[in-house]
């Protein structure tokens, strides 16, 4: 795929031959200030820049500069170290002079070649050439020894900057996606911290609005096997472990989950391992879960909702149980602290919370759509 006013073959060059390749200096986190001199430490880049090119610098430092190393628009940085060979492979041009460039910072200075169309294509096409370039088990690692023989092919100047500038938009509209689902997080939050915001002393507690489920798995009639992930909610349990089950063969003693019942991990709930059930109609979870459905005096939708805000995160760490492994029982969740208001008040909320989890889903299925778009064109593009 290319541009049409373009032609001619595309030009394979090792990155030592068309750059100089060096290492930032040490800056560390306890050295950044409100104010200074910008600066980039190589955490930022899996963290904080998450499209190929930096525009806009984020942290400061007000050290000592005259041993530090400063970058020159148009540089493509590379961390030095990472959990993982494929994490490492993170490409960011730093389209500005003069920015500060901390140490564990690889440094590619090109000499006429477009940074931005760099950093894409080592993104792209040649992650995993240098993926395997990486050394290390624990802690990977990579230097400019390694880089030096990474084999770039590239079409003229003007081509280059073409396919930058169009990948640049694309990532400007992710960008922008990316804070638009930022925004409906924070108003989701707000919203749910105003509304559960108890404006009498209550002396009902959870325990008087649920029951616990205790039915099992007999005969191993139900095959549906689910886990509960605090990202997701229930999900099969093979999706979870990359398509596979973890589930015994015998799941005769799985406790039975029915639609807008509860599951939580007893050991993970700090993390946020607890969720409703409302994709399926029937599954089963380990008996390690402990199971449970509401009572008649309050809304399934309203309760779920509850379990997000901050005073149940509150009472909940003070009822974890255990020195090593801290742990919530049924027991335990059942004497924290609820006021809920009159059912149509509480079908209130959730409708609204519920409207802006609608929104919040259709938002994230189009940055997941923009995002297989920019690796179809990154796939196309390069060779």
């Amino acid at each position: 795929m290319r541009f049409p006013e373009f032609e001619g073959e595309w030009q394979e060059k090792r990155l030592s031959d068309i750059a100089d390749l060096s290492k930032g200096i040490g800056i560390s986190k306890d050295q950044l200030s409100a104010d200074g001199e910008p600066c980039i430490l190589y955490g930022e880049l899996y963290t904080k820049y998450k499209s190929e090119t930096i525009k806009e610098v984020i942290s400061k430092t007000n050290i000592d500069n005259t041993k530090l190393v400063k970058s020159k628009a148009n540089d493509v940085i590379i961390p030095c170290s990472g959990e993982t060979a494929e994490e490492i492979a993170t490409a960011r041009c730093v389209l500005k002079d003069d920015i500060l460039l901390g140490g564990d910072l690889n440094i590619i200075r090109l000499h006429g070649y477009d940074g931005s169309f760099m950093s894409h294509q080592l993104n792209g096409k040649r992650k995993y050439d240098i993926a395997k370039v990486a050394q290390g088990v624990s802690v990977v690692h990579l230097y400019g020894e390694h880089l030096k023989n990474i084999k770039t092919i590239n079409p003229s100047l003007n081509e280059q900057k073409k396919i930058a500038n169009l990948l640049s938009l694309l990532d400007e509209r992710i960008s922008t996606q990316n804070k638009i689902i930022e925004d409906l997080k924070k108003l989701r939050s707000a919203i749910i911290e105003r509304e559960y915001t108890f404006k009498v002393q209550t002396h009902s507690h959870i325990g008087d609005f649920i029951e616990q489920n205790s039915n099992r798995n007999k005969d191993n009639i139900i095959q549906n096997v689910l886990s509960v992930s605090n990202r997701q909610g229930f999900i099969r349990q093979r999706e979870q472990f990359e398509d596979r089950s973890i589930a015994s063969d015998d799941t005769s003693n799985y406790k039975i989950v029915a639609r807008n019942d509860f599951a939580f991990n007893p050991a993970r709930i700090n993390v946020g391992s607890i969720a409703r059930l409302t994709t399926f109609e029937k599954g089963i979870v380990s008996p390690m879960y402990i199971c449970f459905h509401t009572k008649n005096s309050i809304l399934p939708e309203y309760l779920s909702f509850y379990f997000e805000t901050k005073q149940f995160f509150s009472e909940m760490q003070k009822r974890l149980e255990g020195s090593v492994r801290q742990c919530l029982s049924y027991e335990g969740l059942c004497n924290i602290p609820l006021f809920p208001p009159v059912i149509e008040e509480q079908r209130r909320i959730g409708k609204r919370l519920f409207t802006l989890v609608q929104k919040f889903n259709l938002e994230m299925t189009f940055l997941e759509m923009l995002q297989k778009q920019k690796t179809y064109l990154l796939r196309q593009m390069f060779i």
